[in-house]
Formats: C-alpha cells, sequence, structure tokens
C-alpha cells in the first residue's frame, strides 16, 4: 500500500480515524488472505458513500437545473455517478495504488478493477463522511466529480443507450434490436457477462459487463458508435 499519507495531502483531507481511511481501501479479497490484519473490508463504507454520493449529486442537479424533469434528472445523475464515470474519478486520483487486494485480484486490472475502483471512490466518500461530516464529502465529490456534468448533459451522455439504440434501430431499420447472452465466465459472486445486441439475425456489437445488465448497456453503447447513431 502506497504512503496514505500522500493520498491525504493531495485531496486536502486529514482523518481523525486512519482506521477509516484503511478500511476505505481494503478489498474483502485482502482479508481473506490476512486474516490477522485487525483490518475491517469496505463493503459497509461503500454501502454509506453511494447514499451520500447520490444525495450531493441530486442536491447539485436540483439546484443546477431547476427546469429539468425529474426522469431527465434522474438519467443526468445515473449517467454522474455509474461504475465507468467514479470508477475513472477514482483513477485520477491514483487510488488504485492505495488498493489492498488479494493476489488473484491484484493480478486482474481488467473490468473486475474498474468496478472495485468505483466501489473504493463510494467507500473514500463514506468514510470521508463518517470522518468529516456532510460538507466536506460534498466538497470532495463537487470538485472530483461534479465537473462532469456538463460535458454529461452537452453530449446528451446522460441518455440510456438502450432506449436511444432501440429508438434509432426502429428508425433507420423499422425493428427492435435484441440481446442475446454470448458467454458467462466466473465464480457466481464474480461473474463476467458477454451479451451481443441484434438488429434481425445480424450481430452488430458485443459488450462486456459483471452483470447482464451492464453488459446490455455496453453492447448497446458499441453499437450507437459503430451505426452512426450516437
Amino acid at each position: 500500500m502506497a504512503d496514505i499519507e500522500k493520498f491525504q495531502k493531495q485531496v486536502h483531507v486529514t482523518f481523525v480515524d486512519k482506521r477509516l481511511l484503511e478500511a476505505a481501501f481494503t478489498h474483502r479479497s485482502y482479508l481473506n488472505e490476512n486474516k490477522t490484519s485487525g483490518r475491517e473490508h469496505n463493503e459497509r463504507l461503500e454501502f454509506l458513500g453511494d447514499a451520500v454520493l447520490e444525495l450531493v449529486v441530486t442536491e447539485f442537479l436540483f439546484k443546477k437545473y431547476p427546469r429539468k424533469a425529474e426522469g431527465e434528472l434522474t438519467s443526468v445523475r445515473a449517467a454522474l455517478v455509474n461504475t465507468n464515470s467514479i470508477s475513472a474519478c477514482a483513477t485520477e486520483l491514483g487510488m488504485n495504488e492505495h488498493l489492498l487486494l488479494s493476489k488473484g485480484e491484484a493480478a486482474d486490472v481488467g473490468r473486475a478493477r474498474q468496478y472495485i475502483l468505483a466501489n473504493v471512490f463510494e467507500a473514500f466518500v463514506g468514510a470521508l463522511y463518517l470522518d468529516q461530516g456532510y460538507n466536506v464529502a460534498r466538497d470532495f465529490i463537487s470538485t472530483h466529480l461534479l465537473h462532469k456534468t456538463e460535458a454529461i448533459v452537452a453530449g446528451s451522455l446522460w441518455q440510456d443507450a438502450k432506449s436511444l439504440f432501440q429508438e434509432k434501430a426502429q428508425e433507420h431499420a423499422g425493428v427492435t434490436p435484441t440481446y442475446k447472452t454470448i458467454r458467462e465466465v466466473g465464480p457466481d459472486h464474480a461473474k463476467r457477462f458477454t451479451v451481443g445486441v441484434y438488429i434481425s439475425k445480424e450481430l452488430i456489437f458485443k459488450g462486456e459487463g459483471l452483470s447482464k445488465q451492464e453488459a446490455e448497456t455496453a453492447a448497446a453503447r458499441g453499437a450507437l458508435k459503430k451505426q452512426g447513431w450516437g
């Protein structure tokens, strides 16, 4: 684990309870291999941080866009707090350098690591909320996440990819696209899915994810780009 003091300076926060900060970066798999470490894993903090994150983003969007309807605000919020968005924030902050993982998890730097980084970002928010309070957690989220809002709205990135692809497929091809699971790999608690999206019987694009829904969304997003509809 890299120097955690350096990370605190980077984000301009000094934790009173360093155990919260350590827990935020500790994945359950690490404890499976280090049962006497005395640490806690980050899943409870992630649960709390997810709620704090959603409240901060909701409050921000509610005030920033007084004329937008509830449905559009919900979609913009979803785009801001999805796995891709917050794992990118975690990467930009160098959170990956501070992760405590099992040897197996540490060797996997693909989509699973992206999912873990998103969870760490949420866990850190939860730890920050407990240690410093709502205002400090809100300021951290504002600094490192909310600046993405303008680009998401300007580029209509908030639109649900599956709904948009269905709309475009009906418009251009006169059919509703279908999705088919091509492959499932991994244990039940960490499955990875590959899903194809089809127009009629033609495979347009394959997407991957840690759930079928995530894989379908990735397939739809890729298909929009491939068809030039996005």
